[in-house]
């Protein structure tokens, strides 16, 4: 299966799809006329009829690409002392700068007309491996093959995709986004996902940008700061977020990213996107830079469809990551595209967490993007699914919590209530914590009334970060970048007090001197327990709540505070317990409120600000429960379509 492309990987997950694909897109094409292809917002789907109806080539539909990149993909805030010092930001800039690498050999590069930073490597500037045909070759290929044979290759054939940095690419730099001093900047192999996309016929065009390593902030050392499509002074969303905008400005069809806390879901819902992050032992973290035990991997696409099409390809065990084995007989026996098509709901019970909800406990930050996710369960009801709502004053799992959370959390409990559970100066309980507990076990009114969903916090990993980094390293092999001390001191890092300082965090990393998961796994246990024993007695299929209800703020103004619970970036608990989630454009908002600093070194809001920003809406599911999310989620999104692509980022002329 286009073996001839890409090096003997063995049997992957496309072979499985590939009988069912092929049948499906040949009736599509003999059974209706074909409609004509435009390339803003095409779908896999209107790809793939538009090849086998002889409407586009691969390598052309690549070059329709490359243009929109060519004329959007730039510089999109003013750089005074250069990529590395403070910016400033330009409205209406009409440019994202949100892929960092493109798959150009270099004659093509140049009379592309991109410049050198855009390279496949800095580090091989000759760049003639013919085991590493760029994108437009691989596109070439397809052509010639489908030409010969009248069939796709692959269920992914004309998928032109982004890859977050932070994954290994064997012919694209892999640095996550840093300016490191690589001996070689590409990587032995691709990562396991990588290589099944490849398999499938996917078409890697580009290496999209990233916060640093993964982190916080829309700016990395390498590609620069990038920016939201919808208004370019606004942040774009988390470390995924260059992924994101490039989807949502059409550079790609779909993209990858990583979440740890909110990075595949925050942009996504800030770009008018879907972005699954799945069960996280359902996809291989085999080539992460970095991998921890919160990352999750996941497509980000403009459809339900299209993501799930994305999942049923890299999902799967790996035995390069344990992980995956979890598994294992736990996928639908179907493929998860099938489940993508749904238009009505009825017996499906989704309850709401109002605990994510409360303008009460907010501020008129949230209001308006709470209001748009209630307009998302009024439509939820009208697809005739069951809405388990315990009103807007309400908490769906709090007395659930009160019961269960004692026992489960135990220890993690005394520490986040040490005014019930004191501790002397050797930290040694001065009285007995196990009576306490027992108590609130036998009447859960004596539980602090402000333990909720709100503020169930697991556990950081003590050492994750070096060693994780050291981890990868050493299996990357690479002749001068070996360490994360290594990082430190063989790099360039940008300096610029609005965004995180990414020198001082590898610095923190590296003082750490052990490894120790084990409090997180018990917490992670502890948690996934208890939030599945409260879905299961109210007989729940999936939950629905806001991603996020701040909308994002511009690029270097403070960021809003947290209020009781509420992180400004969006929820993050229920993912980072294995519970897979699912974003899907709501709405957009008519105006929001600004933070900005003020005279005596506080911040303070000022508005209402006129503002169009997208809105997304969260639907989660129990561990390997992807198949009800895909229901869900395209019932909805095919009963509303509330995706709008960025009006500054219209078609060219001349595009289809």
């Amino acid at each position: 299966m286009f073996k001839d492309l890409h090096r003997d990987s063995g049997l992957s997950n496309a072979a499985v799809l590939l009988g069912l694909f092929a049948a499906g897109v040949t009736a599509g094409a003999q059974q209706q006329p074909p409609a004509r292809f435009h390339l803003q917002d095409a779908s896999i789907a209107n790809i793939q009829q538009s090849i086998m109806t002889a409407q586009i080539t691969t390598v052309g539909l690549v070059e329709l690409y490359l243009k929109r990149i060519k004329t959007y993909n730039n510089t999109c805030v003013n750089e005074p002392l250069g990529i590395l010092g403070p910016i400033t930001t330009i409205p209406h800039a009409g440019q994202i700068n949100a892929l960092s690498t493109l798959n150009l050999r270099p004659s093509t590069r140049k009379r592309w007309g991109f410049d050198e930073r855009k390279a496949r490597s800095m580090t091989d500037t000759v760049d003639e491996d013919p085991n590493m045909p760029d994108a437009l070759e691989v596109a070439a290929a397809q052509d010639r093959q489908f030409k010969q044979t009248g069939r796709l290759v692959g269920p992914l054939h004309g998928v032109v995709m982004a890859i977050k940095d932070q994954y290994d690419t064997f012919d694209l730099r892999t640095t996550s986004g840093a300016d490191a001093q690589y001996a070689n900047d590409r990587p032995p192999d691709d990562a396991t996902f990588v290589r099944r996309l490849r398999d499938a016929g996917a078409i890697i065009l580009a290496k999209a940008n990233l916060a640093e390593y993964a982190v916080d902030g829309a700016r990395s050392s390498f590609g620069g700061t990038f920016c939201n499509p919808y208004d370019t002074e606004r942040e774009p969303g988390m470390s995924s977020a260059g992924s994101a905008t490039s989807v949502a400005a059409n550079l790609v069809t779909c993209a990858i990213g990583e979440e740890t806390v909110v990075s595949i879901r925050w942009p996504a819902a800030v770009n008018s996107l879907v972005g699954l992050a799945p069960t996280q032992e359902l996809v291989s973290r085999d080539g992460m830079m970095g991998a921890g035990l919160n990352m999750r991997t996941g497509p980000i696409c403009r459809t339900v469809q299209d993501a799930a099409k994305i999942l049923d390809v890299i999902a799967g065990y790996d035995d390069k990551d344990e992980m995956t084995v979890f598994s294992v007989g736990r996928r639908p026996a179907r493929p998860y595209a099938t489940f993508a098509t749904a238009q009505r709901l009825e017996g499906v019970r989704i309850g709401v967490i109002r605990e994510y909800m409360s303008k009460k406990l907010f501020s008129k930050v949230d209001e308006e993007s709470i209001d748009i996710v209630e307009r998302a369960i009024d439509d939820l009801r009208k697809l005739g699914a069951t809405i388990v709502d315990p009103g807007p004053d309400g908490a769906l799992f709090q007395s659930c919590i009160s019961r269960y959370a004692p026992e489960l959390l135990n220890a993690a409990l005394t520490r986040q209530y040490r005014e019930l559970f004191p501790v002397n100066a050797a930290g040694q309980p001065e009285s007995d914590h196990t009576a306490t507990l027992l108590d609130m076990h036998a009447d859960p009114a004596q539980v602090p009334q402000d333990l909720s969903l709100r503020n169930l916090n697991p556990l950081a990993v003590q050492g994750e970060g070096k060693y994780m980094i050291n981890r990868y390293l050493r299996e990357r092999g690479d002749a001068n970048i070996k360490s994360n001390a290594d990082l430190i001191t063989k790099a360039k890092f940008y300096q610029d007090s609005n965004f995180p300082d990414r020198r001082q965090a590898r610095e923190n990393a590296e003082r750490a001197m052990e490894l120790d998961t084990s409090a997180r796994l018990q917490t992670r246990f502890a948690l996934q327990t208890l939030l599945l024993q409260c879905m299961q007695e109210q007989r729940l299929d999936a939950l629905v709540a806001p991603m996020s209800t701040v909308p994002p703020r511009k690029l270097t103004a403070p960021r809003e505070p947290a209020a009781n619970g509420r992180s400004p970036i969006g929820w993050s608990l229920l993912g980072q317990q294995g519970f897979p989630a699912i974003t899907v454009p709501a709405g957009f908002t008519t105006e929001v409120w600004d933070r900005v600093r003020d005279a005596n070194g506080g911040t303070r809001l000022v508005g209402p600000v006129q503002a169009r920003l997208p809105v997304g809406v969260d639907f989660v599911a129990r561990p390997f429960d992807e198949a009800i999310l895909f229901r869900i989620a395209s019932a909805y999104q095919a009963a509303t379509r509330h995706r709008r692509p960025p009006p500054d980022f219209g078609p060219l002329r001349g595009e289809p």
